[in-house]
């Protein structure tokens, strides 16, 4: 038996064990971030001649501690300190600001080529576009090449837009119609949905050749929140895409949300496509009588051509129609 005074040395002696391994790990974190913040500072000084001007950057967030929610005019407020041409980390993601006219002629023109590559740690977007499959986003490339050719020369062509006039007439006409009969009645018009309602309409005919008014109101309601939520989640700020480490973790609960998201429009499409490959074995019938060709029967045709320099496959062609949406 330990007598009151040992009990009392032992308590005292685990309490300085204690106290020194938390000083320790403390002492080592401090250390930690003084190397890294050190490293950085060399590896910026180094490249002091290659890059623009940059503010000191703080350890793990970089300057996200200089961005608000209006950050266009923090990059403004910046640029005037340290001249049209920034380069600044967002987290652990290098990136340069151009804020005049001249700068972002330097970038998107003269200089296109190099600077033409999208970036590829967006979670949203690799999300909704099966890995970057889509043409907005793809990696700078001879894919990216062939969908721009072939956006330019067919789907977005003056050909295609012109073909597609009735169309937008037609659109157009149904919703004032619509909007002129709930005046009528006295009901009261949501025009923000009814624009979004009519753009979507527009939209879904010249790639699909359908719309997405049913007589089921609920799910075009559904439609219409899933193209909402899509266009939010793809530009809000997600943690994630800026720090490296924290890639692994769902934080903000983004990935959950983008998956159910994607799964959702996965759906519609697979089965919109499988009904257009029904149709284009069974020698064009219902193909042949429609007006002109939609967007979707010239990715088919894409996809189908033996001689054609990129073979398009189906997540190329869902990609376009999700991302078009």
């Amino acid at each position: 038996m330990l007598s009151h005074n040992q009990q009392t040395k032992k308590t005292q002696t685990l309490d300085s064990t204690t106290q020194g391994m938390a000083f320790q790990v403390l002492f080592i974190c401090l250390i930690s971030t003084i190397v890294f913040a050190s490293i950085l500072w060399r590896k910026q000084n180094k490249n002091k001649t290659l890059l623009p001007p940059s503010p000191m950057p703080l350890p793990i967030i970089g300057h996200l501690h200089l961005l608000s929610p209006t950050p266009h005019q923090d990059f403004h407020k910046l640029s005037l300190r340290y001249g049209p041409i920034i380069h600044l980390f967002l987290g652990s993601v290098p990136c340069v600001v151009a804020s005049t006219a001249e700068a972002a002629k330097e970038f998107l023109k003269t200089h296109e080529p190099a600077f033409s590559n999208r970036p590829a740690n967006t979670v949203a977007v690799e999300t909704l576009t099966y890995g970057f499959q889509d043409f907005l986003f793809a990696p700078y490339g001879p894919y990216w090449k062939f969908m721009k050719k072939l956006c330019m020369s067919e789907l977005l062509g003056g050909h295609m837009l012109d073909q597609f006039l009735p169309v937008r007439q037609q659109e157009t006409n149904k919703f004032i119609k619509r909007v002129l009969q709930k005046g009528i009645s006295g009901e009261a018009v949501d025009f923000g949905g009814e624009f979004i309602t009519l753009s979507n309409n527009i939209v879904s005919r010249m790639i699909v050749s359908q719309t997405s008014t049913t007589e089921d109101e609920n799910e075009v309601e559904e439609m219409r929140k899933l193209v909402k939520d899509a266009a939010e989640l793809s530009g809000k700020f997600n943690i994630s895409d800026f720090v490296s480490f924290l890639k692994r973790f769902d934080l903000q609960g983004f990935n959950k949300r983008l998956e159910k998201i994607r799964d959702c429009f996965d759906t519609v499409l697979d089965r919109i496509i499988k009904q257009r490959e029904e149709e284009r074995r069974n020698n064009n019938e219902t193909v042949g009588k429609r007006e002109f060709k939609d967007m979707l029967d010239v990715l088919f045709d894409i996809s189908e051509d033996e001689s054609s320099e990129i073979k398009l496959n189906k997540e190329n062609i869902k990609a376009f129609i999700l991302v078009s949406q």
